[in-house]
């Protein structure tokens, strides 16, 4: 993880981590997607960030702070937009 890297945790079918990253793109802000489906390390990390669930999208910020399942204006209010 860069100093700067946002970090989605998410998988590909899920309507909530499409639109997630939708948002993302449409304000040019670069971020990892990591596909929880294939990557075994990145789903371990969100079962262990959601008490076993695998609740996406998890998105880890540069700050260190994590959105579970945000909505836009949460996304917006953490990177302050």
């Amino acid at each position: 993880m860069t100093e700067n890297e946002i970090i989605f945790y998410g998988v590909v079918w899920c309507w909530q981590s499409r639109r997630a990253r939708r948002f993302l793109d449409k304000h040019n802000l670069p971020y990892r997607f990591i596909n929880i489906d294939k990557d075994g390390e990145g789903e371990q990390f969100v079962l262990e960030t959601n008490n076993g669930m695998r609740s996406v999208p998890t998105i880890l910020f540069p700050d260190g702070s994590i959105l579970v399942e945000p909505n836009n204006d949460e996304i917006a209010n953490i990177l302050n937009l």
